[in-house]
């Protein structure tokens, strides 16, 4: 047998491990107990390690070992509300209010929407949970002319449900640019992670039924808890 499939074998019974009997932040065995237990080496159980840490099945913490990971949240690319995609994972969806208020659209937010800089926009910011855990900090931006009377009601909801249920509004398609990013401290406290870390921040410009612009936000999730998946295709 080489280390290939000992690593295959050592990497395959770990993952079951992780998934079937042990909690989030659960330790895993030490690498010394794994290799006597499977008869392998440590550079093979090291890199049976190191797959599931790429996978983000386990983080390590430097002097202490293996731990597991929360499972991480995958998102694909149809256009759903960071809702639908909790309840869509059998999570519930929460929501801290930041702010919201009245402003100017100002250039780039105009620009998005094809309002002139000095229209009214209702810009609304929360930090975004999943069984209350932080996951993103989400801004959006509404030409006000379109949702009047949005702030007087409760915004710890779904933006795109009370799009559709109050002003019957219907957004169909967006517009979304995807970039990694460092956290700086105030972000990073308010994800609850460490400053400086990784994130992703997707900047996205909806669009209503008649392909009218609706909505401009930036979010910034936390990269430790959250990914994008897509299919691609070749030509031809």
């Amino acid at each position: 047998m080489d280390q290939t499939t000992k690593h295959g074998i050592l990497h395959e019974h770990l993952r079951r491990l992780i998934e079937r009997e042990l909690a989030p932040h659960a330790r895993l065995p030490a690498e010394r107990e794994l290799a006597e237990q499977f008869g392998v080496s440590r550079m093979t159980v090291r890199q049976a390690l190191e797959r599931l840490e790429r996978e983000r099945r386990v983080y390590r913490v430097r002097g202490a070992g293996t731990f597991v990971a929360r499972p991480a949240i995958t998102k694909g690319i149809e256009l759903t509300s960071f809702s639908e995609d909790m309840r869509g994972r059998g999570l519930r969806a929460g929501s801290v209010l930041r702010s919201a208020g009245i402003t100017a659209a100002g250039a780039e937010v105009g620009f998005a929407l094809g309002l002139s800089p000095a229209e009214e926009v209702v810009h609304v910011s929360r930090v975004r949970t999943a069984d209350g855990v932080p996951m993103c900090v989400e801004d959006s931006w509404l030409p006000a002319a379109a949702v009047p009377g949005l702030l007087d009601g409760a915004l710890d909801g779904s933006l795109y449900e009370t799009l559709l249920v109050r002003y019957r509004i219907s957004l169909r398609r967006a517009e979304q640019t995807i970039r990694a990013t460092v956290l700086d401290r105030d972000t990073a406290a308010l994800l609850e992670v460490p400053a400086f870390g990784p994130a992703l921040v997707v900047e996205r410009t909806a669009f209503d039924q008649r392909d009218r612009p609706v909505e401009r936000a930036v979010s910034t999730y936390r990269a430790d808890r959250y990914a994008f998946e897509l299919e691609v295709t070749r030509p031809g």
